[in-house]
């Protein structure tokens, strides 16, 4: 055999008879405050272990050497706080994350001589934080009556991401007029405005039915999506027997159109 085929055999052989790297397991989304448990699953087969490093956007915060004195030792990173009672060289906790601690994670892990093998895998973690409290409607107390112009905010709780709001009138869904949106400390509220004309259908009773729905949600495109709404309603009197000026003027120029001339 060619020499050079022969060495490729050798060193494929190797490759697969030596380290490899299982799975990675890092949650896709962690609630401020909580932990999160990062694991790295191998398989040294021939090989033995010469280390574990964990980083966070390229930057180590975490190294597993079996043979070293102590065998633990964790690198100063912002908002990355390890947990050294539950961290080993499977996985490693971190401790209170905070929305800082979001970022891309890797796991290496490197054999021993003669091999000097190593293989690595990445995966994403985002902080999240959900509203404290729920969407709070504002907007002028009075009777209304067709024609009227129903206008209210609808303030979404702090949360990241933003929260998505929905207005809801007697149970059917209505388009808001404008939204805007602030931040603060990575923190995002958001006033949502209606501003709807009511119609006959609107006032079918004496009460109408105002609902803002907020929904944080987050990687929709996962097998278990992070979702929470939360929603706030109140009730607004209507009289349908009751008719603003501007629609008494539209009846009356009805009327005028179809008496006689005389």
């Amino acid at each position: 055999m060619d020499l050079t085929l022969l060495l490729i055999a050798v060193l494929l052989g190797r490759e697969v008879a030596g380290l490899k790297l299982r799975r990675i397991i890092v949650p896709p989304y962690t609630l401020r405050g909580e932990s999160a448990l990062l694991e790295c699953r191998y398989d040294l087969e021939k090989d033995k272990l010469y280390s574990i490093s964990w980083y966070k956007d390229d930057e180590e915060f975490y190294r597993y050497v079996p043979r070293g004195e102590p065998t633990k030792h964790s690198y100063r990173v912002e908002d990355v706080k390890v947990d050294h009672r539950l961290s080993d060289h499977q996985q490693v906790l971190l401790q209170d994350v905070s929305l800082q601690t979001s970022g891309q994670y890797k796991c290496e892990v490197s054999a021993e001589a003669p091999s000097f093998n190593s293989v690595s895998g990445e995966a994403k973690m985002e902080v999240v934080v959900l509203p404290q409290d729920g969407p709070r409607i504002t907007g002028e107390e009075k009777i209304y009556a067709t024609g009227d112009v129903l206008g209210m905010n609808c303030t979404s709780g702090k949360s990241h991401p933003r929260a998505i709001l929905k207005w809801f009138i007697n149970g059917k869904q209505v388009k808001p007029n404008t939204e805007i949106m602030f931040e603060q400390h990575g923190l995002y509220s958001v006033i949502s405005s209606l501003r709807l004309q009511l119609e006959p259908g609107h006032i079918a009773g004496d009460k109408i039915n105002v609902r803002c729905e907020a929904t944080v949600q987050l990687d929709s495109n996962s097998d278990a999506p992070l979702i929470e709404t939360r929603h706030t309603e109140v009730f607004v009197e209507g009289d349908a027997s009751v008719a603003t000026p501007s629609v008494c003027l539209t009846v009356a120029s009805a009327l005028l159109l179809l008496l006689p001339l005389v």
